[in-house]
């Protein structure tokens, strides 16, 4: 009983646990994106400040870094080559999740402000999001089919890397645009907050963006997915009465 006693007051003797020195408070321009017949894009504004209970410390310099990622999909990476006069599907790899949408924006060149430990941890940098499995035949270079997918999403606006795109005012205040192309996804979106010093992450702060179709755009998509065979009658229907259309209007200029 004096034992348990002992081990109670020992305990209640630990001093409770301190809160982060600085933490991350931020907010949106908006956290719902609708996609209809129209949609050209969305410029999302990112904003937020840097709670302390001390002074600013002195001795490191603070960063930010700004993640957005959207719906990660597994898919197919091949490789053509040229045989015997003919362009032929030659490897693949398999990518077991890679985001749809993924941008990043920093206050000063990534590598400068961030370790390559916590970059695997968080999976930070576009690569580190995307996992690749490779065949027995061809491990060895899925880094390669790894770059060729994100370069081929680069130039479609759909991965980026804005180094210097977060501005960050007396070490406490930040925001940064971040630009959403009309491609996107359906799904939601996770937007992370980075707090780094001395290249470590001392916060993280998440929030949630929710895109979604409205409209006639969501009548067919939810169209497309439950029932494809009457999509398909259905645009198949809207294609030959375009066409007899565009026939009629030809045969009436030349009357």
């Amino acid at each position: 009983m004096i034992g348990r006693l002992v081990t109670i007051l020992a305990l209640l003797a630990l001093p409770a646990a301190t809160p982060a020195a600085e933490t991350v408070v931020a907010g949106l321009s908006q956290d719902r994106i609708e996609i209809t017949a129209n949609y050209d894009g969305s410029n999302i504004l990112i904003y937020g400040a840097v709670k302390r209970e001390e002074p600013i410390p002195t001795a490191s310099r603070l960063d930010v870094v700004v993640t957005v990622e959207g719906p990660s999909a597994s898919l197919k990476v091949l490789r053509k080559a040229r045989r015997f006069g003919l362009w032929i599907n030659t490897d693949a790899v398999v990518v077991d999740s890679a985001p749809s949408f993924y941008a990043v924006a920093t206050t000063a060149p990534f590598a400068n402000i961030i370790s390559d430990t916590e970059d695997l941890r968080h999976s930070v940098s576009i690569p580190r999001a995307i996992r690749s499995v490779g065949a027995p035949q061809n491990v060895l270079d899925a880094q390669d089919f790894t770059a060729a997918l994100i370069h081929l999403r680069e130039s479609e606006g759909l991965y980026s890397m804005n180094e210097g795109g977060v501005n960050l005012f007396d070490q406490t205040l930040f925001r940064t645009n971040v630009q959403l192309p009309a491609n996107l996804v359906e799904g939601i979106y996770k937007i992370r907050i980075f707090l780094l010093r001395d290249r470590q992450v001392v916060d993280l702060y998440e929030k949630t963006l929710y895109v979604r179709k409205v409209g006639m755009e969501r009548w067919l998509f939810r169209l497309s997915r439950n029932q494809p065979a009457l999509y398909g009658v259905l645009a198949l229907t809207i294609a030959a009465a375009a066409g007899w259309a565009a026939s009629a209007a030809f045969r009436m200029m030349r009357a």
